[in-house]
């Protein structure tokens, strides 16, 4: 028997792909000798902000800037937990630029409470809130010592996650949080001692395959009914029907190129208690 999911309005945080390009590689999914079409990617961009609209999820827009072709990927900016802020401080100097922009949109739009990193974290490209549990990954961006220090600010245990595959360098690209009790991830990305930590803290974990990590299914989002996820991860999709949820497949192709997908491109702003 499916179990009955339930759908929990989201209030996502986006900024369009004006400036979207690849003139810089800074993961292995970057090339800029191959062509980027922006007015594609904002096409698509634009069709996963209409479904979450649509779902009934609140969604903001933070100003793209110029010169900076990766803010699309606002998951990156910080980490939004109970009302607290924790803006993000990028490993490379390409991006370091987004994070005041991000600080500044936060701070005026009502969270007070905000702090930006010091040690390099990358926002909820390697933070996701799983029920109690934090996980933060770490290996390719966020340096582990930041997993301490976002413990301390939002008051909560963290469980750290190694990646060892350069291809899936932020922990959104290789698990999602699908539920407050349940997650899907990509054993392969993850060290001996990590797999181990989430066999045993979610056992009834949805298992990924080669071939939907490498269309990045996991860097999906999902209100805990509707997972918005890669339409090409198929086998993916079919799992998360199996087990009750409600997949919504989206073509992010074009962003893809800068090694981004859904995930990537949204934000979640949790709320204070």
């Amino acid at each position: 028997m499916r179990t009955l999911r339930t759908a929990r309005p989201r209030h996502y945080l986006m900024c369009r792909p004006t400036h979207f390009d690849v003139v810089y590689s800074i993961n292995p999914w970057m090339d800029p000798r191959r062509a980027v079409d922006t007015a594609l990617a904002v096409r698509q961009w634009e069709r996963l902000r209409e479904v979450y609209l649509d779902l009934g999820h609140t969604v903001e827009l933070i100003d793209p800037a110029p010169g900076l072709p990766d803010m699309v990927f606002a998951a990156n900016g910080a980490t939004v937990i109970d009302g607290r802020a924790l803006v993000a401080r990028f490993r490379d100097a390409e991006r370091a630029a987004e994070a005041p922009a991000y600080a500044e949109w936060l701070r005026g739009h009502g969270f007070a409470d905000l702090r930006t990193a010091e040690l390099v974290n990358e926002g909820e490209g390697d933070y996701l809130l799983a029920g109690e549990h934090l996980l933060a990954g770490t290996g390719f961006r966020s340096d582990p010592r930041s997993h301490a220090e976002a413990g301390d600010f939002f008051g909560r245990d963290v469980v750290s996650l190694t990646l060892v595959d350069p291809n899936y360098y932020h922990l959104d690209t290789a698990l999602a949080v699908l539920d407050d009790a349940t997650i899907a991830y990509y054993p392969p990305a993850f060290s001996a001692d990590s797999r181990s930590v989430l066999e045993r803290l979610f056992p009834d974990a949805v298992i990924a395959g080669d071939a939907d990590a490498k269309v990045f299914g996991l860097n999906a989002a999902s209100d805990g009914r509707h997972v918005v996820l890669p339409q090409d991860a198929t086998a993916l999709a079919d799992q998360l029907r199996n087990r009750g949820f409600h997949p919504i497949g989206l073509d992010l192709s074009e962003l893809l190129k800068a090694g981004g997908s859904i995930k990537c491109c949204t934000l979640e702003l949790r709320p204070a208690p």
